[in-house]
């Protein structure tokens, strides 16, 4: 089993930044893929940012250069440096891990609110 933590969401204004970092813990050692996802109000949760074991990222197109996505394995640690934040960015965000074999666990979220 592994278990994610999800902290450092809050309210921020429009073109503000916030670090969003989940930590990982349990059976860490099986963990290969990480990222971020997101759910808006009424809508279906999306991908926002994954990270490999090797540091591979990928992006979805809305938060291209403006967010950034990284891991310190030392750590189990990954992190969501989310800058220009729009109100389009509001969210409840979901830390994800993928194990070795394909299974996917997934933290309790943590809400962001961008105002306008």
């Amino acid at each position: 089993q592994v278990q994610l933590v999800e902290s450092g969401g809050g309210l921020v204004q429009a073109g503000g930044s916030l670090r969003l970092s989940c930590a990982a813990s349990g059976n860490i050692f099986t963990i290969n893929n990480m990222g971020w996802y997101r759910q808006p109000p009424g809508k279906p949760r999306d991908m926002v940012a994954t990270i490999t074991k090797g540091g591979n990222t990928n992006y979805a197109d809305s938060v291209k250069g403006r967010f950034t996505i990284s891991r310190d394995n030392a750590k189990n640690t990954i992190y969501l440096q989310m800058n220009s934040l729009k109100p389009e960015d509001t969210a409840v965000y979901y830390c994800t891990a993928e194990n070795l074999l394909g299974r996917d666990y997934w933290g309790k979220g943590t809400l962001v609110t961008v105002s306008s």
